[in-house]
């Protein structure tokens, strides 16, 4: 097993460890020995082991070449281990933890797994025998042996996915602790000598690295988000039997493959990745690197392509939105963006997230007025109304800052809504300054607030400090703002009570199956009676009869009847 550390993978490959034996005088940890050596794996020089006490070999021998990873990597049609050469056939499982970046990375990271030809598999896939499957695979009942009828009503394993791919967050505590739970099972089975590849992508995998491997050896590939366009790359280097670490920094380049989206009426284009800022709470500088913005020619192509896909919303993702362009010669600015893609064909509705008071620009406020596809919706977090803990985050702007911000909204797009992000509990908070947090809360009357008790992370200034809050505390403020955010978010939807609105419609209602749901231009979630055949896609007018905490019900009218 080597261990290959990427740079670039389109610059430079290290590799960074190889494999020594070790003279089984040592104190025998419970692993296989070969030829009276225990194998083990080390990583520049510091022994990985073999992950607790499982089977050394059995690991050994799932690194090894010859998987069906690099069967499909290499062009086989055929499974060579079969002696009835039956058709390979990979599949994966995604799981996906966090923020809509993330989401976006998963799509991405979906759209080149399924180029290389794995699919995604199916929810209730069962392991069938070859006879089986032949059976099952026929558009003939053969009347004799084994029928489709008896096929189908055997009991089966669930069949398992062959790669399994964890794209992680690590803003919310105990991060690191969800992953090694979640891949316990996986890591299992490739102890036992399964054939299948682990992937952690994401920011815990940037954020822990090559420390992964050391907690769970049975990981093939962890990879940083500036690596997730090229998973394809990086899964050549597994299939050669290696296991790789890509979290060095790197330019993200433009992705030739399709996301798989996970929509079919509003899709995700990022246009800056990265983050610039150092605010002394936040791991995503960390994790997601410096701040890089994509050429307006890609990002107009990609939403063109959208649309004539027939998709209706788009929405612009960034970290710190507002910084796009600030890294190009010469410096471009996103409200320019905004009118640019706002224009583009058959668009219909446009979104952005997410923006930050120091560099929100009045001119982006003034874009989103001014160009009739984009939806009157600001995410603009505040995190604190106190200045003294604000200047203590790092944050660079003022409570003044952002009330002149909302105040600019108001003023262009008064029915607008707004949300926001905040922390509680954050080191050296005072009561007085939680009261500050409160009373900007009732100055705005946000649409809805992310609220989040603080948690020290890795890597982060805040986390050394000696002026931590009690959890007691932090729980308690918690708790208040909550009850302020939910009684403010009731009255900024109750406004909507007998109105008429615009409503996107996306997906079935999956409680009640005769509703489906979608969103207004404010972002309202709204469910109707109607047919998810008809109106996926379909912009319709709802009056509304029922206005909720977090959702809206109405019914639908005639444009005459608005």
């Amino acid at each position: 097993v080597h261990l290959i550390q990427v740079v670039d993978v389109m610059v430079d490959v290290r590799r960074l460890s190889y494999k020594k034996v070790r003279n089984s005088s040592s104190k025998n940890n419970g692993s296989v020995k070969k030829g009276g050596d225990q194998v083990v794996v080390y990583q520049n020089d510091m022994e990985l082991g073999d992950g607790g006490g499982g089977d050394a070999a059995a690991v050994e021998k799932s690194f090894a070449k010859g998987t069906k990873l690099a069967g499909v990597l290499g062009g086989a049609l055929v499974d060579n281990d079969d002696t009835n050469n039956k058709k390979l056939d990979l599949t994966y499982r995604l799981e996906s933890m966090g923020c809509q970046m993330n989401l976006a990375d998963s799509e991405r990271i979906e759209g080149q797994l399924m180029s290389l030809g794995i699919r995604p598999l199916g929810e209730d896939e069962l392991v069938l025998n070859d006879d089986e499957e032949e059976i099952l695979g026929s558009e003939l009942n053969v009347g004799e042996g084994v029928s489709i009828k008896e096929v189908k009503r055997r009991k089966r394993e669930k069949r398992k996915p062959d790669v399994i791919v964890l794209n992680t967050c690590s803003i919310r505590d105990h991060a690191e602790q969800k992953v090694y739970s979640y891949l316990g099972p996986h890591a299992k089975r490739k102890r036992a000598g399964e054939d299948i590849t682990i992937i952690v992508a994401g920011c815990v995998a940037q954020q822990e690295g090559q420390s992964l491997l050391r907690r769970i050896p049975e990981i093939d590939l962890v990879m940083g988000p500036q690596y997730a366009n090229r998973i394809s790359d990086l899964l050549e280097d597994v299939a050669n039997g290696n296991q790789v670490v890509a979290t060095e920094a790197s330019h993200i380049m433009e992705d030739s493959t399709k996301p798989r989206r996970g929509s079919d009426v509003c899709a995700w284009v990022n246009v800056i990745y990265g983050c610039n800022e150092r605010c002394t709470y936040c791991i995503v500088p960390t994790t997601r690197g410096v701040e890089q913005s994509r050429p307006v020619e890609s990002i107009v192509d990609e939403v063109k392509k959208l649309v004539e896909s027939g998709y209706k919303e788009v929405t612009l993702l960034g970290q710190n939105i507002d910084a796009y362009g600030r890294d190009m010669l010469p410096k471009r600015k996103f409200s320019d963006l905004l009118r640019i893609v706002g224009g583009v064909d058959g668009l219909e509705r446009l979104r952005f997230v997410t923006s930050h008071p120091r560099y929100m620009s009045l001119g982006v406020v003034d874009a989103v007025a001014e160009t009739p596809t984009a939806c009157e919706y600001f995410h603009v977090p505040f995190q604190s109304g106190s200045n003294d803990i604000l200047k203590a985050m790092g944050r660079g702007h003022t409570r003044e800052k952002f009330l002149g911000i909302v105040d600019r909204i108001r003023q262009r797009l008064p029915d607008a809504a707004i949300t926001a992000d905040v922390i509680v509990g954050f080191p050296g908070e005072t009561e007085q300054d939680f009261q500050d947090t409160l009373d900007l809360m009732e100055t705005v009357v946000f649409d809805n607030v992310n609220t989040a008790a603080y948690s020290p992370r890795p890597n982060t200034p805040a986390s050394t400090w000696e002026n931590q809050l009690s959890e007691e505390v932090k729980q308690d403020r918690l708790q208040r703002i909550n009850e302020l955010n939910l009684r403010h978010a009731s009255e900024r939807r109750a406004r909507m009570m007998g109105r008429v609105v615009e409503v996107l419609v996306e997906e079935r209602n999956v409680k009640v199956p005769t509703q489906v749901m979608g969103r207004t231009r404010h972002g309202y979630i709204v469910y109707c009676e109607g047919d998810i055949g008809q109106l996926r896609g379909k912009l319709v007018n709802v009056k509304v009869e029922k206005c909720q905490r977090y959702y809206l019900a109405g019914s639908i009218v005639d444009e005459e009847e608005s």
